[in-house]
């Protein structure tokens, strides 16, 4: 049964395995993330940017131009 919120109108519930667009401020990645956008894959979109790509390989730290999400590569291990 789909949950309300006073209206009668169901209220979207979110998915578990969906990472919620624009939720942090930065955002750990590895290579196989590359090439890498904001929003990333398994972002929930519906409140979200249009997708932008980020050049991170050689800084190692992009900034999203419309969220302001840091995203950081992490090391090789």
């Amino acid at each position: 049964m789909a949950e309300t919120h006073g209206t009668g109108a169901p209220r979207r519930v979110p998915n578990p395995r969906e990472i919620q667009a624009n939720a942090q401020n930065r955002y750990e990645v590895t290579q196989a993330d590359l090439p890498l956008h904001c929003p990333m894959e398994g972002m929930s979109l519906w409140n979200s940017h249009p997708r932008v790509y980020l050049p991170l390989e050689e800084s190692r730290e992009a900034r999203c131009p419309y969220c302001g999400a840091v995203y950081v590569l992490k090391a090789d291990e």
